[in-house]
């Protein structure tokens, strides 16, 4: 694991499929689906990059949103995926599965009179 956040083009690239990912294992909110994706070691992801994400999930039909009362405190946002949701996030994984493996053939693959 990098001590320095990962390069942001390689968030920007992955971090749709990865919420998805997390919305997929049931209701949550904006604050637990950044905690998940820390956990994971994706490094922090701030409200200002995940919440407009969220909103274009709700636009495109890929989330449904509830608002739940807190328990002493304020209410919370919950997403669920929607089946279109459940889908895209299907394809989306598989779709990252098969770039990461060909990125790691890639990687891995020594080139002749090369070390």
């Amino acid at each position: 694991m990098p001590t320095a956040p990962w390069p942001a083009e390689w968030m920007r690239g992955v971090l749709e499929v990865c919420v998805l990912h997390v919305v997929g294992r049931g209701p949550t909110y904006g604050y637990a689906i950044a905690q998940a994706l820390e956990e994971a070691g994706l490094g922090a992801v701030k409200g200002g990059t995940l919440y407009p994400l969220l909103a274009r999930f709700e636009q495109a039909g890929l989330v449904d949103v509830e608002w739940r009362p807190g328990t002493g405190g304020p209410g919370r946002k919950y997403y669920a995926l929607t089946p279109e949701g459940r889908a895209e996030a299907v394809r989306r994984a598989a779709d990252w599965r098969a770039f990461s493996a060909a990125a790691h053939t890639l990687l891995t693959t020594e080139d002749e009179g090369r070390p």
